[in-house]
């Protein structure tokens, strides 16, 4: 029997989207490599036709070890979304919004492309990260990269174990996946991307036990402080987002990164949602306090060096990415309407911060969330 094609196109529209690699398991090495977008309808062009052809990329490193358990996850910030693909666009898509509260500052800072590169090997992800610079070459310009590891069992470089309440299972893509609520984005996630440096010299003067209190969590065994002694104040205290009385939650795959002769020592937080403003949320209880004042002590410790939001759009999206006039005719527009000193700036504007500990310049390292709720500055 022939198939009706209306029938076949209507299927094709219902089929669900295929993800990209959110959930991959944790592994041993990352890349978190943040670009900018250049100028010009060719490397837009570029730019549009690598989408298509990222996942034979992949694909042709990851032969070499079909066990290292390579990974890209590649997101795209505000701005970039409009020069790129147009409307219509993710509904909850915007720049990462800084936050200022006493002498804590949530930076937000350039980026127009996230790639979060992961493998239990670092060469795997140094290759698959080099093949993507040569294969995007003007078109992109590198803002930040970090070079991430796992630090002996999960812990980060404060000596906690970092992501014991990540969702588990079927939970993941309830927490991290797009679904109705935004139907020409389904399987898509939002991440938030921050980088920490860490002031280690404080922090180890102080004793196990105040560390614990900050941080919410015993050291040693990774359990969780009773409700009775652990201050309001405690980093997992803060970080928890309950709404209708359930927790929302997020993934986290952080890792530490540093460079000892130089002193730098940090944290890069990266974290999924289905939704930005659970992140937002947090940072804000972080960086502001709940109630205000009541903020993160390990932000004493900690300093946030960068501050990025992106949309990580599906893997069929990005399968059907191709170029398009009626694209390239409403970026044109926008492009000559402000100007080329817009076009030249990056898609990030003053955004908020998340938790995490970090002391340095912004191109060291660190850890992090991020994003703030509404486009508010508090002092």
């Amino acid at each position: 029997m022939d198939t009706d094609p209306m029938s076949a196109a209507e299927v094709a529209r219902r089929s669900p989207a295929l993800a990209q690699a959110v959930a991959a398991p944790l592994t041993r090495a990352a890349i978190f490599l943040v670009a900018k977008l250049n100028p010009g309808s060719e490397n837009r062009a570029t730019m549009r036709s690598f989408c298509g052809d990222l996942a034979a990329l992949v694909r042709a490193v990851e032969f070499r070890d079909l066990e290292g358990g390579l990974s890209c996850v590649v997101g795209f910030g505000s701005d970039a979304w409009d020069r790129l693909f147009g409307s219509p666009r993710p509904a909850e898509l915007h720049p990462f919004r800084e936050i200022r509260a006493g002498t804590r500052h949530a930076v937000s800072t350039p980026g127009d492309l996230l790639f979060h590169i992961r493998a239990k090997r670092m060469d795997l992800s140094f290759e698959l990260a080099t093949q993507i610079m040569a294969r995007l070459g003007n078109a992109v310009s590198p803002v930040d990269e970090v070079q991430g590891f796992r630090y002996f069992d999960e812990r980060d470089l404060l000596g906690f174990v970092d992501g014991t309440e990540n969702p588990r299972g079927g939970a993941v893509v309830d927490a991290v996946v797009v679904d109705d609520e935004d139907a020409d984005f389904a399987g898509g996630s939002y991440v938030i991307v921050q980088k920490y440096l860490h002031d280690l010299d404080a922090w180890n003067a102080l004793s196990t036990e105040a560390q614990e209190r900050i941080i919410g969590r015993t050291k040693l065994s990774d359990i969780e402080l009773d409700d009775s002694v652990k201050p309001t104040s405690a980093h997992n205290a803060l970080t928890t987002i309950v709404e209708g009385g359930k927790e929302i939650k997020i993934l986290r795959d952080n890792m530490p990164f540093g460079r000892p002769g130089y002193g730098e020592f940090g944290t890069y937080f990266i974290g999924y949602s289905r939704s930005p403003r659970t992140i937002e949320q947090m940072l804000e209880n972080m960086f502001v306090g709940r109630p205000p004042g009541n903020y993160d002590r390990l932000l004493d410790f900690s300093r946030a060096v960068t501050g990025n939001l992106f949309f990580v759009p599906s893997a069929t999206f990005l399968d059907d990415a191709t170029e398009d006039q009626a694209i390239e005719d409403q970026t044109a527009a926008v492009e000559s309407s402000v100007g080329p000193a817009m076009t030249e700036t990056s898609s990030s504007v003053p955004s908020s911060s998340i938790p995490s500990s970090s002391t340095s310049s912004v191109h060291e390292g660190s850890l992090g969330i991020g994003s703030l709720k509404g486009d508010t500055t508090h002092e």
